[in-house]
Protein backbone atom coordinates (compact mmCIF):
# COMPACT_ATOMS: atom_id res chain seq x y z
CA UNK A 1 0.00 0.00 0.00
CA UNK A 2 2.22 2.71 -1.20
CA UNK A 3 1.09 6.29 -0.49
CA UNK A 4 -1.30 5.32 2.31
CA UNK A 5 -1.34 6.78 5.77
CA UNK A 6 -3.39 4.84 8.30
CA UNK A 7 -5.38 3.22 5.53
CA UNK A 8 -6.23 6.55 3.81
CA UNK A 9 -4.92 7.19 0.32
CA UNK A 10 -3.04 10.41 -0.45
CA UNK A 11 -5.96 11.53 -2.60
CA UNK A 12 -8.46 11.10 0.23
CA UNK A 13 -6.11 12.77 2.71
CA UNK A 14 -5.82 15.79 0.42
CA UNK A 15 -9.59 16.01 0.12
CA UNK A 16 -9.97 15.84 3.91
CA UNK A 17 -7.32 18.53 4.48
CA UNK A 18 -8.55 20.92 1.78
CA UNK A 19 -11.05 22.78 4.02
CA UNK A 20 -8.31 23.42 6.60
CA UNK A 21 -5.96 24.76 3.93
CA UNK A 22 -8.65 27.07 2.56
CA UNK A 23 -9.53 28.33 6.04
CA UNK A 24 -5.88 29.18 6.65
CA UNK A 25 -5.78 31.19 3.42
CA UNK A 26 -8.86 33.17 4.37
CA UNK A 27 -7.23 34.70 7.45
CA UNK A 28 -8.93 37.28 9.60
CA UNK A 29 -11.37 39.97 8.45
CA UNK A 30 -8.60 42.58 8.82
CA UNK A 31 -6.07 40.77 6.65
CA UNK A 32 -8.19 39.87 3.66
CA UNK A 33 -9.73 42.12 1.08
CA UNK A 34 -12.60 41.20 -1.16
CA UNK A 35 -12.87 44.55 -2.91
CA UNK A 36 -10.83 45.71 -5.89
CA UNK A 37 -9.57 48.65 -3.87
CA UNK A 38 -7.79 49.09 -0.54
CA UNK A 39 -10.71 51.17 0.69
CA UNK A 40 -11.96 50.12 4.11
CA UNK A 41 -14.62 52.82 4.05
CA UNK A 42 -12.98 55.31 6.38
CA UNK A 43 -10.04 56.54 4.32
CA UNK A 44 -10.24 59.77 2.37
CA UNK A 45 -11.12 59.11 -1.22
CA UNK A 46 -9.49 60.95 -4.14
CA UNK A 47 -11.57 63.76 -5.59
CA UNK A 48 -13.40 62.71 -8.78
CA UNK A 49 -11.66 65.12 -11.18
CA UNK A 50 -13.65 64.07 -14.27
CA UNK A 51 -17.03 63.82 -12.56
CA UNK A 52 -18.93 65.98 -15.08
CA UNK A 53 -17.80 63.96 -18.11
CA UNK A 54 -18.42 60.67 -16.27
CA UNK A 55 -21.94 61.72 -15.28
CA UNK A 56 -22.80 62.72 -18.85
CA UNK A 57 -21.44 59.45 -20.28
CA UNK A 58 -23.30 57.41 -17.68
CA UNK A 59 -26.59 59.30 -18.07
CA UNK A 60 -26.56 58.62 -21.82
CA UNK A 61 -26.89 54.92 -21.03
CA UNK A 62 -28.86 55.24 -17.78
CA UNK A 63 -31.78 57.21 -19.20
CA UNK A 64 -34.27 55.66 -21.62
CA UNK A 65 -34.33 58.93 -23.55
CA UNK A 66 -31.35 61.19 -22.79
CA UNK A 67 -32.52 63.92 -25.19
CA UNK A 68 -34.17 67.02 -23.77
CA UNK A 69 -33.56 66.55 -20.05
CA UNK A 70 -35.11 69.52 -18.22
CA UNK A 71 -34.36 71.47 -15.06
CA UNK A 72 -30.94 69.84 -14.60
CA UNK A 73 -29.02 70.94 -11.51
CA UNK A 74 -26.03 69.37 -9.81
CA UNK A 75 -24.12 69.76 -6.56
CA UNK A 76 -20.32 69.57 -6.55
CA UNK A 77 -18.94 66.31 -5.10
CA UNK A 78 -18.55 66.29 -1.31
CA UNK A 79 -17.43 63.52 1.02
CA UNK A 80 -20.28 61.78 2.81
CA UNK A 81 -20.69 58.51 4.65
CA UNK A 82 -22.93 56.21 2.62
CA UNK A 83 -23.60 52.69 3.85
CA UNK A 84 -20.85 53.07 6.45
CA UNK A 85 -18.24 54.01 3.84
CA UNK A 86 -16.72 57.40 3.10
CA UNK A 87 -17.46 58.34 -0.51
CA UNK A 88 -17.54 61.40 -2.69
CA UNK A 89 -21.15 62.09 -3.60
CA UNK A 90 -22.52 64.44 -6.22
CA UNK A 91 -26.25 65.06 -6.22
CA UNK A 92 -28.35 65.61 -9.33
CA UNK A 93 -31.92 66.70 -9.86
CA UNK A 94 -33.57 66.68 -13.27
CA UNK A 95 -36.73 65.84 -15.18
CA UNK A 96 -36.32 63.21 -17.90
CA UNK A 97 -38.73 61.78 -20.44
CA UNK A 98 -40.38 58.45 -19.77
CA UNK A 99 -40.71 55.72 -22.42
CA UNK A 100 -43.92 57.36 -23.70
CA UNK A 101 -42.18 60.69 -24.33
CA UNK A 102 -43.83 62.55 -21.42
CA UNK A 103 -41.72 64.35 -18.86
CA UNK A 104 -41.50 62.90 -15.39
CA UNK A 105 -41.40 65.05 -12.29
CA UNK A 106 -37.87 66.18 -11.40
CA UNK A 107 -36.20 63.59 -9.16
CA UNK A 108 -33.06 63.60 -7.11
CA UNK A 109 -30.22 61.12 -7.56
CA UNK A 110 -26.90 60.66 -5.78
CA UNK A 111 -23.82 59.73 -7.79
CA UNK A 112 -21.23 57.83 -5.72
CA UNK A 113 -17.54 57.69 -6.55
CA UNK A 114 -14.93 55.12 -5.51
CA UNK A 115 -11.26 55.86 -6.13
CA UNK A 116 -12.22 59.00 -8.05
CA UNK A 117 -14.47 57.18 -10.55
CA UNK A 118 -18.22 56.92 -10.87
CA UNK A 119 -19.36 53.80 -9.03
CA UNK A 120 -23.16 53.93 -8.96
CA UNK A 121 -26.28 56.09 -8.93
CA UNK A 122 -28.84 56.00 -6.13
CA UNK A 123 -32.43 57.05 -6.93
CA UNK A 124 -34.20 59.08 -4.23
CA UNK A 125 -31.11 59.20 -2.00
CA UNK A 126 -32.47 61.22 0.94
CA UNK A 127 -29.66 61.64 3.48
CA UNK A 128 -26.63 61.68 1.12
CA UNK A 129 -28.13 64.71 -0.66
CA UNK A 130 -29.55 66.49 2.38
CA UNK A 131 -28.43 70.11 2.29
CA UNK A 132 -26.85 69.84 -1.17
CA UNK A 133 -26.11 73.17 -2.84
CA UNK A 134 -27.26 72.90 -6.46
CA UNK A 135 -26.07 74.85 -9.47
CA UNK A 136 -27.39 74.65 -13.06
CA UNK A 137 -26.02 71.73 -15.09
CA UNK A 138 -27.01 72.68 -18.66
CA UNK A 139 -24.80 69.98 -20.26
CA UNK A 140 -27.26 67.34 -19.05
CA UNK A 141 -30.01 69.01 -21.08
CA UNK A 142 -27.84 69.11 -24.21
CA UNK A 143 -27.30 65.35 -24.45
CA UNK A 144 -28.00 63.52 -27.68
CA UNK A 145 -28.43 59.85 -28.43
Amino acid sequence: MTGCILGISAKHAAILLLPFALAACAGSEESRGIAYTDDRGVANQPYPANYRAEILAFMKTYLNDPVGVRDAVMAEPVQRTVGGRLRYVSCLRFAARDSGGSYQEARERAVLYVDGRLDRVIDNPGEPCAGAVYAPFPDLGKMTR
